[in-house]
């Protein structure tokens, strides 16, 4: 009678301790740039993470029988306050998985804090190859696009042969990442990049590195193109206005948020302006994205924006990992979850790459419409370039 006690004991505690840990709450540190030049970005991607959620979870904000909770962070777009903060949550909040690095700056400063902690990152925001590349480590997932992708599907879109193109970017990873991805992109469309020009992230004035760039192009012949990789504050009216059309010069640029596309409806020397985004509204058509949009509409009478979309993709991804570790937040088991982990977003199919955690997702081609009646230029759909378009390497030292 007394073996049979103490064998019961033990097993009645490990029928308890799951039933225990199954209602914990799941506690997930959102740490973005609130404050500082990407804060409208950071913004847009606090709303999106939490209608992912809702979305994900129909409402309950719980995920296998366990509530998720935020501890929300602002790392001021400042690399040593993002890697203060994450620390802080890792260490003093305890929290299971971090979200965060609007900027790539900041998200790159974060790395090596997860590793040192030894939980799991989801970069959200910040694309320079090198966070899912040389500087990645095993607890790092990047559910955005990365810079490859954003210069694949530019160079789709502008490349080509007998274009000569000079290339304006931001003088830290973003832009160089950027450009490095940009520039190899564009080798096989026969387009050539003729000259590169790097400038401080809180530059306002142009006029000299675009001189620059006009005497770099007015040597070649053919079409010529001003490329702009550019994120915060949108440089390219203060470019339009220094008329690049007399010297035969067509700007062009990735996506950018309803800020800017704003802006772009006074300047007529985009329209028609061609490029590659990473979300717009009203170009995926899917469930998901039709509820995002009307939600959206409702609550801020507004269309979701790029970064809204970021954040969405996020929230699902992660009650998608959630729902397949079955609640279970510890980092060895949500990293074996995650590799390989597909879940259907606003933009369609998002997939976790296993080797590097980059997630693989379509982007889209557009032209810019400054005829319509909206207070915007609209980003008018001219193809997909899905995951089989755009051939993302493996540069990570796994």
């Amino acid at each position: 009678m007394r073996r049979r006690t103490v064998l019961a004991a033990p097993f009645a505690l490990a029928l308890a301790t799951p039933a225990l840990a199954q209602g914990k709450p799941v506690k997930i540190a959102l740490i973005a740039d609130r404050t500082g030049p990407l804060e409208a970005y950071a913004k847009q991607m606090w709303v999106g993470f939490r209608m992912g959620l809702e979305y994900a979870t129909k409402g309950s904000n719980m995920v296998a029988g366990r509530k998720i909770e935020i501890i929300e962070k602002d790392s001021q777009t400042k690399p040593d306050v993002g890697r203060s903060l994450l620390a802080e949550a890792y260490g003093d909040d305890n929290v299971d998985v971090a979200i965060g690095g609007t900027s790539s700056a900041v998200a790159l400063a974060m790395l090596p804090v997860a590793q040192e902690y030894k939980k799991v990152l989801i970069v959200d925001g910040a694309v320079a190859d090198s966070i899912t590349g040389d500087k990645w480590n095993k607890y790092i997932f990047r559910v955005d696009r990365n810079s490859m992708m954003d210069a694949i599907s530019n160079a789709l879109s502008i490349g080509k042969p007998g274009v000569s193109i000079a290339v304006l970017a931001q003088d830290y990873a973003f832009g160089r990442d950027g450009v490095a991805a940009f520039r190899t992109a564009l080798a096989p469309t026969g387009a050539k990049i003729v000259h590169e020009e790097y400038a401080p992230p809180t530059t306002s004035d142009f006029t000299a590195p675009a001189q620059r760039i006009f005497d770099a192009l007015a040597k070649e012949s053919g079409e010529k193109i001003l490329f702009v990789l550019w994120a915060g504050a949108d440089p390219m009216g203060k470019l339009a206005a220094l008329n690049p059309e007399r010297l035969g010069i067509k700007l062009s640029t990735g996506g950018n948020i309803l800020p800017g596309l704003k802006a772009y409806k006074s300047i007529p020397g985009l329209q028609g302006m061609q490029g590659a985004t990473y979300y717009y509204y009203e170009i995926p058509k899917n469930p998901i994205n039709d509820w995002f949009v009307a939600e959206h509409m409702k609550r801020f009478s507004e269309p979701p924006d790029f970064f809204t979309c970021n954040g969405m993709v996020t929230g699902l991804g992660l009650v998608a990992v959630l729902e397949k570790s079955k609640g279970v937040a510890e980092a060895d088991t949500l990293i074996a979850a995650m590799e390989g982990l597909a879940f259907d977003s606003p933009k369609g199919k998002i997939k976790f790459r296993a080797e590097d955690h980059q997630a693989l997702q379509s982007m889209f081609g557009f032209k810019i419409d400054n005829t319509t009646d909206k207070a915007w230029g609209v980003p008018v759909a001219t193809r997909e370039f899905t995951i089989d378009d755009m051939p993302i390497p493996i540069t990570n030292k796994r």
